[in-house]
């Protein structure tokens, strides 16, 4: 498995449109994540129109792509997010441990904050990509 060589590397678990192919493909970011591989994490994915948003609460199962990250892609996804410099409180960055071919990451997570799912479908399948396929 891949691994970057810097000592502040984190991981990130995308769910949505930061999934390679979508719309805000985080490999086409840089400096450039390394992919480390598929995952699913527990939760709850909401569809917000253009875009999903997960809660990491229910019995579901979500699926995603793990990737090693530099700190300054951090601020990039952070900034995607809205969490900064806009600060905005659409999405709060959370670490949840992620499983990936038997080693387990601490990925960053950006969930939604309860308010903005009030009365939105949520996706029974767990895949952001498959969903939007199929609209």
């Amino acid at each position: 498995m891949p691994e970057a060589p810097s000592t502040t590397q984190r991981h990130v678990f995308v769910y949505g449109t930061l999934r390679r192919g979508d719309d805000n493909d985080i490999t086409r970011l840089k400096p450039e994540p390394v992919f480390v591989g598929s995952a699913v994490i527990t939760g709850t994915l909401y569809d917000l129109g253009a875009y999903p948003g997960i809660r990491l609460d229910g019995e579901g199962l979500v699926q995603g792509e793990v990737y090693a990250i530099a700190p300054e892609l951090e601020v990039q996804l952070d900034e995607i997010e809205e969490l900064y410099p806009q600060q905005r409180d659409e999405y709060f960055k959370r670490i949840v441990p992620v499983a990936v071919q038997g080693r387990t990451f601490a990925c960053i997570v950006y969930e939604i904050n309860p308010k903005y799912v009030i009365g939105r479908a949520i996706l029974p399948g767990g895949d952001w990509a498959r969903e939007r396929s199929l609209k």
